[in-house]
């Protein structure tokens, strides 16, 4: 059975993510947050309770853009430590692009989505979700932000070789496949599509 570390996992479980939801995967649930009842509790830049190489994925949906732009390597480098050789990262989060361009058309407070937690609007996928701030829920305000590119360079900047995914813009979201080891063209296409929407 293959094991990937289900980061920043909040309540989810595996059943609620493509690719992971067989019996081939097992989850470990990495939150910062202990009153989600992670199976270990630590941050992006602090993995130190997962050993090093003993992972064959990670999954991370809209943590990274919770980091401060000098934190961002640090957690990158903590992705590619615990990984094995053949490892991977599926990572999803806002597209400043696309928000970016809602906010041009004056559209800053107007919701262009709804999510499980209510209407979101370009300020809430800018700053952070404003309802679960102003509840106290700090770990909820969002420190930084990504167009693909920049996305693609942290992640070549921290080591990985291959790369594969895109922008979803009538969705507001990034989309990024992540190979600790060099794939060909042919294995990348195969594999990561699995993965990722």
């Amino acid at each position: 059975m293959k094991t990937f570390l289900h980061v920043g996992c909040g309540p989810q479980n595996k059943y609620q993510l493509k690719g992971f939801g067989s019996n081939e995967w097992a989850e470990i649930r990495f939150d910062i947050d202990g009153s989600v009842k992670p199976d270990i509790v630590g941050s992006l830049t602090d993995m130190s309770k997962v050993g090093s190489g003993s992972v064959d994925a990670i999954y991370s949906a809209h943590n990274i853009e919770h980091l401060f732009p000098h934190e961002v390597p640090i957690a990158l480098g903590e992705f590619y430590r615990v990984l094995k050789p053949q490892g991977f990262v599926v990572i999803t989060c806002p597209d400043l692009v696309s928000v970016c361009e809602a906010v041009v058309k004056d559209r800053l407070l107007e919701p262009l989505y709804q999510s499980p937690a209510g209407p979101i609007s370009p300020i809430d996928i800018l700053y952070g979700h404003r309802g679960y701030i102003a509840q106290g829920n700090e770990f909820m305000a969002h420190k930084c932000g990504f167009t693909y590119s920049a996305l693609c360079g942290t992640f070549r900047n921290a080591g990985f070789k291959s790369l594969f995914g895109g922008a979803r813009p009538a969705a507001f979201d990034l989309w990024l496949f992540a190979s600790k080891a060099a794939l060909t063209d042919s294995e990348i296409t195969k594999c990561a599509p699995a993965f990722l929407p």
